[in-house]
């Protein structure tokens, strides 16, 4: 407490305010004698202000209680994720990536060296490490320019993707300066841009490069007014050349299972055009599509999306959730012989769009374990020779794209790999529309400020040295291309004392094996034999289990 003769007793939590305000009072008398007073009556005159605002406010309690103090909490507050990356993190702490990866990321897209002395920060010791085992019989890799086929024989425009792309990102979600800077990126090196479900911006079409156009519950790009799935808006944009594959979002790793609304305010007048809405108004994206409703349906419009677009490859993206219904897809496609031509993974690990904690931490299974369960599904159904598999997951290095091919997928997909890429300093301000790089923010301020050639060679450099590194693995493993990579080649610590190859530590189901028998993996003994071609819906006996549990 502080207390003077004849004067209320003044708690020292207000001690900041009432100094302020003597000070404010000095400053007055001695502006009788020299105008220099003024910087004293300005700046604590305002810091008496913002005190008294604190004592009035009735939002923060903290703020009534200790006026004017209460802001420097507020402050560093603020900071803390700053000091925690630039000051405490260690090099190997992933929240959500580590410096070193960020780090290899920046390096390689800037071009530089991106050699490490003196061996491995990490502990190889620990359970969880993982390796490729090298070869006494090394190849020299002198192309690294893997290609993939998708588009079976109902294609009449397969495409050949590169084994790394960019993943699925809205103009809208990313300034338009870094949506130009990674369509150019993608063009001058060879590989597809995803649109996300924001649709095809003017931002995608100045450079050219390869575009997979995704296609959302939103219908963006192609639907009518009232948010429905529009059929020549869809013919007219799959028909541009730009367009490569259609890609029809399920679900995504950031938010499974989660619409989404764009308010109004936001809906600027480029968003408005690439997303064929008017302004003005909220733009809502439902958690579940309106075009078709049931497995078979849904093959229904693959098959009609394909016929619409000319003959291009179409799939579609899902992150893993309830395995019935992954099933249900699968039997669907036995029922009616139609199939996608490619399936993408996405792991629920999240990604880059902003989504409740709730989803980022608890929503959906995680890429190694969706990947192997789609592979396995598609294997043990006598399909995997007709489908491609893409993967999305914090992929940023060479290894990250060989152990993910190793569980079943032939291409990756990587989203926040090319925003560090872009600068992206992981400032997590995605959503804030405060991007300190520019690149998620609808702000010109900030977003003008991206150099779109630099960042364009950044964009490039990054996929080819990435692929060069990924190359280099592969020769050192005695291996000439990507699809040679197998779960045999991927070993993982399981305890302090014993290791295990992929294929040890996960079960993997062979050729046709669900159609002939009974398959004993867990899953598969579960809820293959009760899924439903012509539902989502959980199987009867998971469904008299539920009322059971009601009861």
């Amino acid at each position: 407490m502080i207390e003077a003769r004849g004067l209320t007793r003044i708690p020292l939590r207000n001690a900041a305010f009432v100094a302020c305000v003597i000070l404010l009072v000095i400053s007055l008398i001695g502006l009788v004698f020299s105008l220099v007073w003024l910087v004293g009556v300005a700046l604590f005159g305002l810091l008496a202000w913002l005190g008294l605002h604190d004592m009035r406010q009735t939002r923060r309690t903290v703020s009534r209680n200790y006026p004017i103090l209460a802001h420097i909490r507020y402050t560093l507050e603020s900071i803390g994720p700053e000091i925690r990356q630039y000051f405490i993190q260690s090099d190997l702490d992933e929240r959500p990536f580590s410096r070193e990866q960020r780090a290899v990321v920046y390096q390689r897209s800037k071009n530089e060296s991106d050699k490490k002395p003196f061996g491995s920060l990490l502990d190889m010791y620990k359970p969880g490490h993982e390796w490729i085992n090298h070869s006494l019989l090394p190849y020299a890799i002198e192309d690294a320019d893997f290609r993939v086929r998708v588009g079976g024989s109902r294609c009449s425009q397969p495409y050949f993707a590169s084994v790394l792309n960019i993943s699925a990102m809205s103009f809208g979600s990313l300034s338009g300066n870094a949506i130009e800077a990674l369509n150019a990126g993608a063009c001058k090196g060879g590989f597809y841009h995803d649109t996300g479900e924001g649709s095809i911006s003017r931002y995608h079409r100045i450079h050219g490069g390869d575009l997979v156009w995704e296609i959302g519950s939103g219908y963006f790009g192609c639907r009518h007014d009232d948010g429905s799935f529009n059929e020549e808006r869809f013919a007219a944009n799959a028909s541009d050349d730009q367009v490569k594959m259609i890609e029809i979002k399920l679900s995504q790793g950031a938010k499974p299972g989660h619409g989404g609304i764009l308010p109004a305010a936001k809906v600027t007048a480029e968003i408005a055009e690439a997303r064929e809405v008017p302004m003005g108004q909220d733009v809502i994206s439902p958690a579940a599509h309106t075009a078709f409703s049931s497995p078979l349906e849904l093959m229904e419009f693959i098959a009609r999306l394909r016929a619409l677009s000319g003959g291009k490859p179409v799939g579609f993206k899902l992150a893993i959730g309830h395995p019935w219904e992954w099933f249900a897809i699968v039997k669907a496609m036995l029922e009616t012989g139609e199939r996608p031509d490619f399936i993408v993974v996405d792991g629920g690990e999240g990604g880059t769009g902003a989504a409740p904690l709730e989803f980022i931490n608890r929503m959906g299974v995680p890429l190694t374990e969706a990947v192997t369960l789609v592979h396995n599904t598609l294997v043990g159904a006598g399909l995997r020779e007709e489908i491609r598999i893409g993967a999305a997951g914090k992929i940023t290095s060479g290894f990250n794209i060989a152990r993910t091919l190793a569980l079943g997928a032939d291409w990756c997909n990587a989203a926040r790999g090319f925003m560090f890429s872009l600068g992206c300093i992981q400032a997590l301000n995605c959503h804030s529309d405060k991007c300190p790089s520019g690149v998620a923010t609808q702000d010109p301020k900030r977003s003008r400020h991206l150099d779109i050639a630099d960042k364009t060679e950044r964009v490039y450099h990054f996929h080819r040295n990435t692929l060069k590194a990924l190359a280099e693995m592969l020769g050192a493993a005695g291996l000439t291309h990507p699809s040679e990579l197998g779960p045999e080649h991927i070993i993982r610590r399981v305890s302090e004392n014993e290791i295990q190859s992929y294929d040890q530590v996960f079960t993997f189901l062979k050729p046709n094996e669900l159609l002939h028998s009974k398959c004993e993996h867990t899953v598969f003994k579960h809820y293959w034999e009760d899924a439903r071609a012509d539902s989502f819906l959980p199987p009867p006996a998971i469904e008299r289990l539920r009322f059971t549990k009601l009861e």
